[in-house]
């Protein structure tokens, strides 16, 4: 319990949750504006694949440049392109694609804005980023429910005009006087004597694969949206979770427990909500523990170190656009063989849990 509270109360821990915030409000500003704008012609689904893809995979150019840059503020940036870019698609008469590219561009700033500031700042921790990024599932449900009534721009906007001094208050935690080398020295979870360019080869098929299994996880009970919230919910909190379990009891440790307990929830819970949630939840705890293998070989670069898992998160949704699999046994299959795929590759990367990082 000892470890579980330092996790809790760790120096900076202010940082994830301005970034939680901040990063709730632009996912909800986001999804707002992209279900807005979809349509209801045949081809509606190119609008949520182009975001996908200009909003996630520019992040790794995007983090080496302000990796290069630090003094750059990328969260205030990215904050005020979306707020612009969400008041010309309430003002109506631009082209949307054009519109979608600069909301796009704000959301990939964000991003790393967010991913800058809490690495940075966290000593080697994983529960800083990890609370930062748990805070995009509880926007995209928020935003994509909002989006189904007849609510205008407007309110949205506002509320993410209230993200602004959080991003000047994080930038204060950024220390961007000091160099990332030596400020990430202590993230040091990657296995001794594996090369740095087979740690991000592994870490980014991980990601790549987890991102794919999540639309094949089997859920008959989801039919409702008060179930598709309850879905975020676990999403969100597994995410935040995982990273404070990881520094309070060991990176190694919790990720492949989480892992191998996922795996019996996921598929038992099919028609069992309750069942379901706790394995979607376990599910997600592994997300800031690939981050911080990337970050361990990248030191210099904690930027472009999130950016590339961002890259490999959109890689395994792409197929999701152009192939459904709806079958309970083929995608129990698939999630059990990519499960003990991705439990194999960790325990080839991730190193031994030498202590706590309390």
């Amino acid at each position: 319990m000892v470890g579980l509270k330092k996790a809790l109360t760790g120096k900076n821990l202010a940082s994830g949750w301005m970034y939680f915030y901040i990063h709730f409000a632009m996912e909800v500003l986001c999804f707002f504006c992209v279900r807005k704008q979809m349509g209801n012609s045949a081809f509606f689904w190119l609008f949520p694949f182009a975001y996908d893809i200009l909003a996630f995979v520019p992040q790794s150019v995007i983090g080496y440049l302000n990796d290069r840059f630090p003094k750059f503020n990328a969260g205030l940036t990215g904050t005020v392109l979306m707020i612009i870019a969400s008041v010309m698609f309430a003002a109506g008469g631009f082209p949307r694609y054009f519109v979608l590219v600069i909301l796009c561009a704000g959301n990939a700033l964000t991003h790393v804005g967010g991913a800058e500031v809490t690495i940075r700042s966290s000593n080697g921790r994983l529960s800083h980023p990890a609370v930062f990024v748990s805070g995009g599932a509880f926007g995209v449900i928020t935003g994509t429910m909002l989006a189904k009534t007849d609510m205008p721009y407007w309110p949205v906007i506002l509320f993410m005009i209230s993200a602004i001094p959080f991003t000047l208050i994080a930038q204060k935690y950024r220390n961007a006087g000091e160099s990332a080398q030596e400020l990430c020295k202590a993230f040091n979870y990657a296995k001794k004597g594996v090369p740095a360019s087979v740690i991000l080869l592994v870490s980014f098929i991980i990601v790549a694969l987890r991102s794919y299994m999540g639309y094949c996880l089997p859920m008959e009970w989801k039919t409702t949206s008060l179930h598709s919230v309850l879905l975020y919910v676990a999403m969100g909190t597994g995410k935040a979770v995982g990273g404070i379990l990881a520094d309070a009891y060991g990176v190694k440790r919790i990720a492949l427990l989480s892992s191998i307990l996922s795996l019996p929830f996921i598929l038992l819970g099919n028609k069992i909500m309750l069942v379901s949630l706790i394995g979607i939840m376990l599910f997600s705890m592994t997300m800031s523990i690939t981050l911080a293998l990337n970050v361990s070989v990248l030191k210099s670069a904690p930027g472009l170190a999130f950016g590339y898992t961002t890259a490999a998160l959109t890689f395994g949704v792409i197929p999701i656009f152009f192939v459904k699999i709806s079958s309970y046994a083929i995608n129990s299959v698939i999630v059990s063989a990519l499960t003990v795929i991705c439990i194999a590759a960790m325990l080839a990367t991730i190193g031994k849990d030498e202590k706590i990082n309390g």
